[in-house]
């Protein structure tokens, strides 16, 4: 959960000994606000920049809520209060709602991509955040249609390639159900056998990582031919965009994770016009 102290970090960092500049140029004048936005988009952290600007005594009135498709042009919140407190926070609310207004709008768009083509295979981000702001990421992505995958190491078993470097397949599914047993395993294969191992196993997710579509196929159709796909749900990661999510939104796929929803981000265009208060 998002909580304000964390936020408060963030003014810390732009502003540790205070807006000097406002602070010369400004009394205790007030001001009036408007966000707008810029293009066409999803928005998300606007709560976030509530908590930001309320806390410094600037009423903060939403026009939309996080997760709503706005137009260019569009209102987005309505803001009045102190201009220092004003200037001191715009920045790194801009700064917020941009970078997840940009993650959730991806992620709507990749959504939508698949929703049009019938497909129901769900999208998830992956831990490829930018460090800090994993929360906010995070719940962009979930804002735009998205799933969260993993929040960090402690949330899920993720066996990987380099985990199994220093072991086999058997053994690395074997110990991990040992020691965690309430927890599912999920391992990163690289081919159709690896699959069939992890699967007889004992793994409950299949994380088939940069394999091409076809070897994906390949993949599926042993696993059915085996009788092995019972229960098991396949991820498939590794190189994937909206230029080629249909590729891979191959029947008997369950999640499609992609860390380019985080880890390549587009700020979202979004402006603060701020004028004097009427007298």
């Amino acid at each position: 959960m998002v909580t304000l102290e964390y936020l408060l970090a963030f003014i810390e960092e732009d502003a540790p000994y205070g807006d000097i500049t406002t602070q010369s140029l400004t009394g205790g004048d007030s001001c009036q606000g408007t966000l707008v936005a810029r293009q066409d988009g999803t928005i998300a952290g606007l709560e976030e920049a509530s908590m930001l600007f309320s806390h410094f005594r600037i009423d903060f009135i939403p026009k939309v809520s996080d997760g709503m498709d706005v137009s260019s042009g569009s209102r987005i919140a309505l803001l009045k209060g102190p201009v220092a407190g004003m200037l001191l926070v715009e920045r790194t609310a801009l700064n917020i709602i941009g970078r997840m207004s940009g993650i959730a709008t991806r992620t709507r768009k990749i959504r939508s991509i698949l929703t049009s083509h019938n497909v129901t295979c769900r999208i998830a981000s992956t831990r490829k955040t930018a460090p800090g702001l994993r929360l906010l990421d995070k719940k962009a992505v979930a804002l735009g249609g998205g799933e969260w995958h993993r929040l960090g190491l402690s949330d899920g078993i993720l066996i990987k390639d380099n985990h199994l470097a220093f072991q086999s397949i058997e053994e690395a599914v074997g110990k991990a159900k040992g020691s965690n047993p309430y927890h599912k395993i999920e391992i990163e294969v690289e081919s159709p056998e690896e699959a069939f191992r992890a699967a007889k196993a004992g793994a409950a997710i299949l994380l088939l990582d940069n394999m091409q579509p076809g070897k994906i196929r390949d993949t599926i159709r042993i696993l059915d031919e085996e009788e092995i796909r019972g229960g098991l749900l396949i991820e498939v990661s590794g190189g994937i965009h909206e230029g080629n999510v249909l590729e891979y939104a191959i029947p008997g796929v369950d999640i499609i994770s992609m860390g380019s929803l985080t880890h390549t981000v587009e700020n979202f265009d979004i402006s603060l016009d701020i004028v004097p208060s009427e007298k």
